[in-house]
């Protein structure tokens, strides 16, 4: 009797250390992803001047001087996790806020708020979802009518 509670034991303890381990194997090779980006911070992009300049359109204009540290990750693979903006149907932006407090409100400004280009069909996404993307990195310092930041050929890594 003393002998089967003593296998009872071991068999039990083992059962539960081998569903610990699996656990842990499978749950980390289908969430962690292959990320090849480098990751671009709110807090850089923030680090940015403007400069009065005459538009043939608009005027005077402040316009964007982009620091060379943001430069650097020009044309490179970034990731930037952020909050969702819808801009319209088809469009949207990811934001250091939630819509609520984005740049369009005066809560921020327009370094605040990265314009997304989807590679293929872009999906559906909700106001304010909180997701990372990747995708390559473009600065813009001379068009009054583009985001200062933009992504291109985006995918999510994460959140959807």
């Amino acid at each position: 009797m003393r002998n089967r509670i003593q296998l009872s034991i071991v068999l039990v303890l083992g059962l539960i250390f081998l569903s610990f381990s699996s656990k842990k194997e499978v749950s980390t090779a289908f969430t962690t992803p292959v990320v090849k980006g480098d990751t671009i911070t709110w807090k850089l992009l923030a680090e940015i001047k403007y400069e009065k300049r005459k538009h043939p359109k608009y005027g005077e204009v402040q316009f964007p001087v982009v620091n060379d540290k943001v430069k650097a990750k020009g044309k490179k693979r970034v990731l930037i996790s952020g909050f969702i903006v819808p801009i319209d149907s088809k469009t949207y932006a990811i934001s250091k806020n939630v819509f609520a407090a984005c740049f369009f409100c005066g809560k921020a400004g327009p370094e605040s708020i990265v314009g997304l280009k989807f590679r293929g069909t872009t999906p559906k996404l909700k106001t304010d979802q909180y997701v990372t993307v990747e995708g390559t990195f473009r600065y813009n310092e001379t068009d009054a009518d583009d985001w200062i930041y933009n992504v291109d050929d985006v995918i999510i890594v994460k959140g959807n």
